[in-house]
């Protein structure tokens, strides 16, 4: 009995609690919002704050709202702290608001400069400082520097505090050390070595000497071209089915250097099988094609050889006109042979003229300029030849930093139209030179040039060098296409003055004038015509000088005109690897003036290949006569040779001599033989460092006068040597160690060349 009552109070009291909590929240629910205040605010209008709030005056009580009218506060990002309260029927929002960003400033970085970090972060002056905004601008830089290869960096932010709620914010950084390429690992190779893939990839290990290389910093991107170049490489060799497994940057625990590491699967090596050709086009034989096909059945297969027969395929039918041209390859391998067979598909296309050309991106160069290059017209059949020639003329102008020549279909199917688009770089150029030589001791020069004056193509020039052996001053202007025509014309003001002491007892003074014109006679073939008036003095002839200089001392004027041809096929014209260029020319004097003679030059150059495309072998031969009409030929008009074009002997150390003063007379007929190889030296190639082996033969002999003091043996003088060639950052240098073996007595020698130039 006792227990039921304890029961049934129990039952009471709970009923109780249940009636009493159901009042309660039943009073919550029924509850009216009169009022929302806003306390704390001092910038953010109460209008703003209230704007993000899921309640409003005049509306029920709802818990849930309220909850999710705190979170939208938090998330504008407007306020550090932000509490809601109920007081009665008035709704109490607390807000304590986030600073401005009064200054922003970056300390500690030398390596990369403020406008680049500010340009990567998204705080500024006057935007809310946050927590979150901060650290997302500390990864957004520390990215910077790792893309630099700083993966050391660390960057701390420092908050200043300020009156009125501003903030200034400075990011403290620490760049660290460049994080270099400790070791490159391959796994999986086995037909070609570790270091045979390291020189195929991009980076590379950090050495003492890549100081002007950024190579062998981490790169992430630089990491995914590896892959391809790899992958390249392999295809190239005849491994069809190579795939990189995995390429993976380990950093030190120390983070000082990376440890990268290619696992790569080689597969099967791939013969060439069949190939095939077929074309959509009626009036193409397939067969007629087959010559420019790169890929040879039997052969190894190299997807390299591929991509270069659809280039030439393409090429040649956009010859004929065909501009859209598709050549796709159909590849049908056999995996049990190990061979890959190759059908190459020549789809459909019409013949296709030229509808229009337009050309853009010029600023300052004239229209014209441009358009005289482009080798096709208006009208004209398209023609693949003639584009790209287009192209390289356009480019070969030296006006533009970027030249993008592409086509589009035109307003009908057989129409195209041609697209040029340029983007000009500065024409204008001023340097100044210092150098030393041990042919021309200490030398210094200024230059001021505008290659395409008034955006005419124009050249304008003037320099003036000033030497311990010599001082010129030369004014020259050039117009590219004279009278509207292919035909460049221009000329030249020049004064120099020659010490020739110590070679030949007196100095050589020249004024004058050289008007000139060229013009192309193919492709490869140009010509060109001078006309030059010279007032040539010598003087200062010591007293004890040879008797053929003293009897020439004074002024001479030298009217002469004359003509040059140049063959060049050089693949490129400063360090060529294959080809040959031949020069002939031909000088009269005696069209007034007081000198009468004909002189005759040639010169021949021939490169190629002897192992891979590095190693280049280069024979060159050069020579010259030049003869009196009716007269001697005066001792300024002769050929002098030894220094820069005969390694091995001082400048003007050979040909016939004045044994008793020892002066160098200079000679009718010279000969210059050599034979160069150039090679690299094992360092990178950014360095532009390479070096070479040679063997220079010649003669220099003839000469008018008569004296019994004169030797003039005319026999063959030979010199072989070693040599350095540097494109360094302060300039190019040129070392040679020459050994002359068959000589003179009387000759000069010079075992040691240098020569060293720089402009900045």
């Amino acid at each position: 009995m006792r227990g039921l009552k304890i029961f049934v109070l129990f039952a009471v009291i709970s009923l109780s609690v249940v009636v009493t909590d159901g009042r309660f929240t039943l009073a919550q629910s029924s509850l009216i919002i009169s009022e929302i205040r806003v306390d704390g605010n001092q910038r953010i209008e109460d209008a703003t704050v209230k704007s993000y709030m899921l309640v409003t005056e005049g509306a029920p009580y709802d818990r849930g709202r309220v909850d999710r009218s705190l979170k939208a506060l938090f998330n504008t990002g407007l306020f550090a702290d932000v509490s809601i309260r109920q007081e009665g029927d008035v709704l109490i929002v607390e807000v304590v608001e986030n600073p401005i960003i009064n200054r922003l400033a970056f300390e500690g970085n030398r390596r990369i400069e403020d406008d680049t970090l500010a340009a990567e972060i998204q705080l500024r002056p006057r935007i809310v400082y946050t927590r979150a905004r901060v650290q997302n601008d500390v990864q957004r830089i520390i990215t910077v520097y790792r893309r630099s290869g700083r993966f050391a960096a660390t960057v701390e932010p420092k908050v200043i505090l300020l009156p009125e709620n501003r903030v200034d914010l400075v990011f403290e950084i620490n760049e660290g050390e460049q994080t270099g390429i400790k070791k490159i690992r391959f796994y999986g190779n086995k037909t070609f070595s570790d270091s045979q893939l390291l020189s195929q990839i991009s980076t590379d290990e950090t050495r003492w000497y890549n100081f002007l290389s950024d190579s062998d910093t981490y790169d992430p991107d630089r990491l995914t071209f590896d892959r391809e170049l790899l992958r390249k490489f392999y295809l190239s060799k005849g491994y069809a089915d190579f795939r990189v497994v995995s390429a993976i940057a380990e950093l030190t625990p120390d983070r000082d250097g990376f440890f990268i590491t290619f696992a790569v699967e080689e597969g099967e090596r791939y013969n060439f099988g069949s190939i095939e050709i077929e074309s959509e086009i009626p009036d193409i034989d397939p067969e007629s094609l087959r010559e420019f096909l790169k890929t040879v059945e039997g052969e190894t297969y190299n997807a390299d050889q591929i991509e270069e027969s659809i280039q030439a395929l393409t090429f040649e039918l956009g010859k004929l006109g065909y501009a859209f041209v598709n050549v796709r390859p159909q590849v049908r391998r056999d995996r049990e042979n190990l061979t890959i067979s190759l059908l190459y598909q020549v789809n459909k296309s019409p013949r296709v003229y030229v509808e229009r050309i337009n050309i853009t991106g010029n600023v300052r160069t004239l229209d014209y300029v441009i358009r005289r290059e482009i080798q096709l017209a208006e009208g004209d059949a398209f023609n693949t030849a003639l584009l790209r020639l287009s192209r390289s003329k356009v480019r070969g102008l030296d006006f533009f930093q970027k030249v993008e020549v592409t086509q589009e279909e035109g307003t009908a199917a057989d129409k195209t139209i041609i697209n040029v688009d340029v983007q000009e770089k500065s024409t204008g150029e001023l340097s100044v030179g210092a150098g030393f030589s041990t042919t021309d001791s200490v030398s210094a020069d200024l230059t001021i040039r505008e290659r395409n004056l008034l955006g005419r193509g124009q050249d304008l020039r003037f320099s003036i060098s000033l030497g311990s052996q010599a001082q010129n001053v030369d004014i020259g202007f050039t117009e590219p296409y004279f009278l509207g025509r292919d035909l460049s014309a221009g000329f030249d003001l020049f004064k120099s003055q020659q010490d020739l002491q110590d070679e030949s007892g007196y100095d050589l003074d020249r004024l004058g004038f050289i008007l000139r014109a060229g013009f192309p006679v193919k492709e490869n073939i140009r010509a060109s015509v001078n006309y030059s008036l010279v007032n040539t003095d010598i003087d200062n002839v010591q007293s004890d000088a040879s008797t053929v200089i003293q009897k020439s001392a004074g002024t001479v004027l030298v009217s002469s005109v004359g003509y040059n041809i140049t063959v060049n096929n050089l693949d490129d014209n400063l360090f060529p690897t294959r080809g040959d260029r031949y020069t002939f020319g031909q000088t009269v004097s005696g069209l007034g003036g007081d000198l009468r003679s004909l002189s005759t030059t040639a010169s021949y150059n021939y490169f190629i290949p002897v192992i891979g495309e590095d190693v280049v072998l280069n024979l060159g031969a050069n020579g010259g006569y030049i003869f009196g009409l009716g007269e001697d030929v005066f001792i300024s008009q002769r050929f002098n040779v030894g220094g820069r074009n005969f390694r091995g002997f001082d400048n003007r150390g050979i040909g016939p001599r004045d044994i008793s003063t020892d002066d160098a007379l200079g000679g009718n007929i010279f000969a210059i033989g050599t034979a160069e190889v150039r090679f690299p030296l094992g360092l990178p190639d950014e360095y532009g460092i390479l070096g070479r082996t040679f063997v220079d033969f010649g003669t220099l002999t003839g000469i008018d006068d008569s004296d019994p003091t004169i030797v003039d043996s005319g026999s063959i003088r030979a010199a072989a040597g070693v040599g350095l060639n540097w494109v360094s950052p302060f300039g190019p240098i040129s070392i040679n160690l020459s050994y002359p073996f068959l000589k003179e007595s009387y000759d000069k020698d010079q075992v040691f060349q240098f020569d060293f130039g720089t402009r900045f």
